[in-house]
């Protein structure tokens, strides 16, 4: 059976729903950021970035959330887009604009706007704008198709899906007000079944959810730096 490596954050939150959708059978293995516990050993043997997710699914090990999606499109022949190159190098675009622009920036911005010391004007600023930035082109291609490749539900929506969750977090509670189409998105997919699903998923464990002076040290370990 698949092992699915899991923290309720944006990233695993797409793996979830793509499994969800597919039915799947899985494990969930929780792995409490918070605590530290990305960090040891049997975990880092899966992924030797220390983050979630990954997947283990017999001697195959995924790990970054979007390689996972395609991994499991490809391992179900779901949710993918028809098999010609034109609509792969679509997929294939608009997947990696998730993976090096949407989460990276918006994760960003969320460390610099709720958890980093002072000075950081000059971070928000810069994070703040490229979040924003690459929301707008997401917007923008919604606002041409009713999902992000066309007419038809695919592996890139789930991907947008598991970050807009915290549009509001990342940008500001009036963000919705700038990005129309992402929030049509959002709200039907959150209809789905599967996406109620992977909501729940947070519930099966008691994750840590204070930012206390132990989640700081095992969340952002280069600030040790700061102090050696």
């Amino acid at each position: 059976m698949i092992k699915f490596y899991y923290h309720p954050s944006p990233n695993p939150a797409k793996v979830a729903l793509l499994l969800e959708e597919t039915g799947l059978p899985y494990e969930l293995v929780p792995v409490d950021t918070r605590k530290g516990e990305q960090h040891e050993a049997a975990f880092m043997a899966i992924n030797p970035n220390a983050k979630t997710p990954a997947l283990v699914d017999g001697d195959a090990v995924v790990f970054d959330s979007n390689a996972i999606l395609l991994y499991l499109a490809e391992k179900t022949g779901q949710f993918l887009p028809p098999a010609t190159p034109e609509a792969r190098a679509q997929m294939l675009s608009w997947l990696m604009f998730v993976a090096t622009g949407i989460g990276p920036y918006s994760g960003q911005a969320v460390h610099f706007k709720h958890f980093a010391p002072e000075p950081k004007a000059y971070a928000v600023n810069r994070y703040d704008f490229e979040a924003w930035r690459h929301w707008k082109i997401i917007d923008q291609q919604l606002a041409q198709h009713r999902y992000m490749l066309g007419e038809t539900y695919t592996l890139v929506d789930m991907a947008v899906w598991g970050w807009a969750r915290a549009v509001p977090f990342v940008l500001g509670a009036t963000a919705w007000e700038q990005l129309p189409n992402v929030k049509r998105l959002l709200d039907e997919i959150n209809t789905r079944p599967a996406a109620q699903r992977a909501e729940a998923l947070k519930a099966k464990h008691a994750f840590k959810t204070e930012m206390d002076d132990e989640a700081r040290a095992v969340m952002f370990p280069q600030n040790a730096r700061l102090t050696s």
